[in-house]
């Protein structure tokens, strides 16, 4: 056993690995055709899975670390590397990530991993995502959520309540704002608003925007904005930063446009979004200044230890 070598085998496309237990190069070739299903009668190339160098030599193969993962080759296949999954430039900075093919069948267009990237990245842009994309987090299985993070599944648990917090939290201050609504509309009717103008805001309020609406041209929104500003109730905690921002960029006069709402309303509509972006920035410039002040605390506390130890150095040296 002692002169045996543990390693992995795995056909070009990556989909079926084996581990394996052999002595030589060509027990692999033999071990690793009969997992892979070659048969017998049929020659195959070993290479590294890594990098693709054939491997012939025996006392190559000996030299090579312990769980080495080797390819093996089959007629006309050819070693690939592996493909790379990138998050794309985006407003905030996302980093890329290697997954074997059968991992990236499973995540290719899957909306959440690219969040996952920028989560990985900085664990504050949580403030800054919209409702769906911390729903999409919430409901990715903990295990492949953890793989693509780099973290302990523990770890990821713990950060998908979190996620559930921050939307728990979203909708509590949405009902709160309907409520204050319903209130001020009550108020508004005792006092003598007309029946015509309670009905008006009424059938504002419970317009459906059609699931099929074109992205406006002038605008430039995407449907899914535009049907959360159109039909949503406090669509300001619905949206990610990035659409608040646009949607504060473009003023009154074109969203008025957009929207085909009055002056008052669309105005009221940037204000809570204004709002609501400088709170959510505000989060983040917190959440930056709070580590700021711990790494300066850490310095801080290096400084005065190294004070303290020249102080009690120093009657030494007088003595002397």
């Amino acid at each position: 056993m002692a002169d045996r070598k543990p390693c992995k085998v795995c056909n070009f496309t990556r989909q079926k690995s084996y581990g394996l237990v052999v002595p030589s190069l060509e027990e692999l070739k033999i071990k690793g055709s009969e997992f892979l299903g070659f048969t017998p009668q049929d020659p195959v190339t070993v290479v590294l899975e890594d990098d693709g160098t054939i491997v012939k030599d025996e006392a190559y193969f000996l030299c090579l670390p312990l769980n080495t993962k080797f390819m093996l080759l089959h007629e006309k296949d050819t070693w690939s590397p592996l493909r790379r999954v990138d998050g794309g430039t985006a407003w905030m900075a996302r980093d890329s990530m290697m997954l074997e093919s059968d991992v990236v069948d499973a995540a290719l267009g899957a909306p959440w991993l690219e969040l996952a990237l920028q989560l990985k990245q900085d664990l504050a842009s949580v403030i800054l995502m919209s409702e769906e994309d911390l729903q999409s987090l919430v409901d990715v299985p903990c295990p492949e959520l953890a793989t693509a993070l780099g973290f302990p599944e523990k770890k990821t648990e713990n950060l998908q309540e979190t996620l559930q917090m921050v939307l728990d939290r979203r909708e509590e201050e949405r009902q709160s704002k309907e409520l204050l609504q319903l209130f001020l509309k009550a108020v508004e009717k005792e006092e003598g608003q007309t029946l015509e103008q309670t009905s008006d805001e009424a059938v504002n309020v419970s317009v459906d925007v059609p699931d099929g609406m074109e992205v406006d041209q002038a605008s430039g929104f995407i449907s899914r904005t535009l049907m959360v500003l159109k039909g949503k109730t406090s669509p300001e905690t619905r949206l990610s930063t990035e659409d608040l921002q646009m949607v504060v960029a473009k003023g009154v006069e074109v969203m008025q446009q957009v929207l085909g709402w009055d002056k008052v309303r669309t105005s009221t509509l940037l204000q809570e979004c204004e709002s609501e972006l400088s709170r959510r920035l505000q989060q983040v410039q917190a959440v930056q200044s709070m580590r700021g002040n711990t790494q300066q605390g850490d310095s801080n506390q290096s400084s005065n230890e190294k004070n303290h130890e020249e102080c009690t150095e120093m009657p030494s040296q007088r003595g002397k």
